[in-house]
């Protein structure tokens, strides 16, 4: 009877983890396509200080994925931080219609960030403990699909949204949005808090150690190659603002950002597949090509239409790359450093990310708005020749 009732909260897990994630991922999702305009418009902040607060953000996450799951290991708790992580981003996000200035905005950002940074390392190792190996597998690809579900819903709402609030005045509007993507957030910590069952861990580490000799051969390559891509790769806010400045509405933003997620989502799976038959450098390198034309048509675009289908090609650079890097990172990384090699890594990629975003935001207000564009896209053909002379992947 005992077992049956721990195999009944195991399954359980699996699945109000999955609703977990597609609420956290539609709250997100309903804010996102709004926010820079909030930012610009009513908030009237320099795409300077757009790049700073986003770029700040995508760091902050970073570094709490490593540190939230060094301290879950530790203590050998995982549905509490989980809990803790969620409750942050959803009193970000809650607060956020009072905003009123930089200075407020950009902490609830970051408060929102720091949240969202706890709670995956430990997710995902509750998810894990949660499952059996045969059926890992499908218990992280059920976190996918749903997250993945509530990223493709959440702008689709926010979009029905503009149009049922379209006689209140933008700062209104957008505030309103804010408050109900917010209490939608809240639906999280009631998930976790009563139907998730924490899964005590057989063996708590008691060390903190970071073991750096990973820093060598070809992961130590293709870290170099990553760091140079990143440089160019600025938050996606500003794919947003530029969409604004050729005269698609604030209304149609969120549909072209569903879009861009279901082109994400549907390719995803067919690209890794891709990968493990012609190889993964392959792959990314087609992706990262993907990218540097989609940059290039950022900067050059013109009318509404363009941003429609440069954000849909950008779904198709987004599944190459996302997940066949990391396949990457483990195929050329033994076993013994593969922890250590994806902190490194992830970490890396956040902590540029706030002067890639600092850099276009300079490059947008001090030359043109087409000139981190064209930036990005350079730093993208720029790792592409670099790791093609590296020869990064085992045979």
């Amino acid at each position: 009877m005992e077992n049956k009732e721990i195999k009944n909260n195991v399954n359980n897990n699996i699945k109000v983890l999955g609703w977990v994630a597609f609420f956290g991922g539609l709250s997100q999702d309903m804010i996102v396509p709004i926010l820079p305009t909030f930012y610009t418009q009513i908030l009237g902040l320099s795409k300077e200080m757009v790049g700073l607060i986003e770029g700040s953000v995508t760091t902050v996450v970073s570094l709490m994925r490593i540190i939230s799951g060094i301290i879950s290991d530790k203590i050998g708790k995982r549905k509490s931080i989980v809990f803790i992580g969620y409750l942050f981003s959803a009193i970000g996000r809650v607060l956020l219609p009072l905003t009123n200035g930089a200075a407020m905005v950009f902490g609830l950002r970051l408060v929102d960030g720091i949240g969202k940074g706890t709670k995956d390392a430990p997710r995902d190792a509750l998810v894990a403990k949660s499952s059996k190996m045969k059926n890992m597998g499908f218990s992280f690809g059920f976190q996918r699909m749903l997250d993945t579900l509530g990223s493709f819903l959440g702008p689709l709402i926010t979009a029905g949204l503009m149009l049922l609030f379209a006689k209140y005045i933008d700062s209104i509007k957008f505030r309103l949005i804010f408050l109900i993507a917010g209490l939608v957030a809240f639906i999280t910590i009631i998930l976790i808090g009563l139907f998730v069952v924490e899964q005590k861990g057989e063996r708590i580490s008691s060390s903190f150690k970071l073991d750096l000799s990973v820093f060598k051969g070809k992961f130590l390559l293709f870290f170099i190659v990553m760091l140079v891509f990143t440089l160019g790769n600025s938050s996606d806010a500003f794919l947003i603002l530029r969409a604004r400045s050729v005269g698609v509405s604030e209304s149609t933003i969120p549909i072209i950002i569903a879009m861009f997620n279901l082109f994400y989502a549907l390719l995803s799976v067919p690209s890794g597949v891709l990968s493990d038959k012609i190889g993964r450098v392959n792959v990314i390198r087609l992706g990262w090509i993907i990218y540097a034309v989609t940059y290039l048509g950022f900067a050059l675009a013109k009318l509404p239409w363009h941003i429609w289908v440069l954000y849909a090609i950008y779904g198709v650079y987004y599944s190459t790359t996302e997940g066949v890097a990391k396949s990457l990172v483990a195929h050329i990384v033994d076993d013994s450093n593969r922890g250590t090699a994806f902190g490194l890594y992830n970490a890396s990629m956040g902590l540029l990310a706030l002067p890639a975003s600092f850099i276009a935001g300079y490059l947008w207000d001090k030359v043109s708005p087409a000139a981190p564009f064209y930036f990005g896209a350079l730093c993208s053909i720029m790792t592409v020749i670099l790791i093609t002379l590296f020869k990064i992947e085992k045979s």
